[in-house]
Formats: C-alpha cells, sequence, structure tokens
C-alpha cells in the first residue's frame, strides 16, 4: 500500500480469532543512532508527543519494541519502616545476633 510517499505493508494476526492489523513501514536510523517514527505510525497513537518517555526493549536478535513508559510507583518510606521496624520487633527461638546468625550460615555453604 503506497500512503504519503511511504511504502507500507499490512500484517495480520489471528490472535483469538479476531483479525488485528499491524501497521509497518521503512524507517532509516541516523547517525548516532536516532529513528524518527513516520507519520504514519504516529498517526496510530496518542502517547507519542515530543518529550515522552518511551521504554525500548529488544525482545528477539532482530526485534526491538517501543512501548509508552509507565512510571513506577512511588515508595511510600514511612510504611516500609514502620513494617521493618514491626518485622525486628517480634522475637524468635534464636538468642543472639541476626547479623552473626547470617554470617555463620553464609559462611557454612
Amino acid at each position: 500500500m503506497w500512503c504519503g510517499g511511504i511504502l507500507t505493508r499490512p500484517i495480520f494476526s489471528d490472535i483469538l480469532n479476531f483479525r488485528i492489523m499491524q501497521l509497518q513501514t521503512t524507517a532509516i536510523v541516523r547517525d548516532r543512532f536516532q529513528l524518527t517514527i513516520p507519520d504514519l505510525v504516529r498517526v496510530g497513537v496518542d502517547w507519542v508527543t515530543p518529550g515522552s518517555v518511551v521504554t525500548v526493549a529488544q525482545v528477539k536478535a532482530d526485534e526491538i519494541v517501543i512501548k509508552p513508559h509507565t512510571a513506577v510507583k512511588k515508595t511510600n518510606w514511612d510504611k516500609l519502616w514502620k513494617s521493618i521496624h514491626l518485622a525486628r520487633s517480634h522475637k524468635g527461638a534464636y538468642q543472639g545476633s541476626l547479623s552473626d546468625f547470617i554470617n555463620s550460615d553464609r559462611e557454612s555453604h
């Protein structure tokens, strides 16, 4: 299919009896490994904007996937420290330093 000066080819995959059309086009990797996402692909997704953060992953030897980056959940440090103090407050059957126990356990293997 010819669209806007770019030769494209639709690829069809059967997934759970649904027909999904994937758009495939060609782009050139420039100096410093820069890649411009073609207009034909950009118009189909709303999360690609200038300055948007993406995750780039090599999934196969010959395949790279670009996805929108999802923010990592912020750590609630107060809750974490309270949980650590609670865990440390419980007394077990072992009488002695936990550090000494871990050290002796590691040396015995």
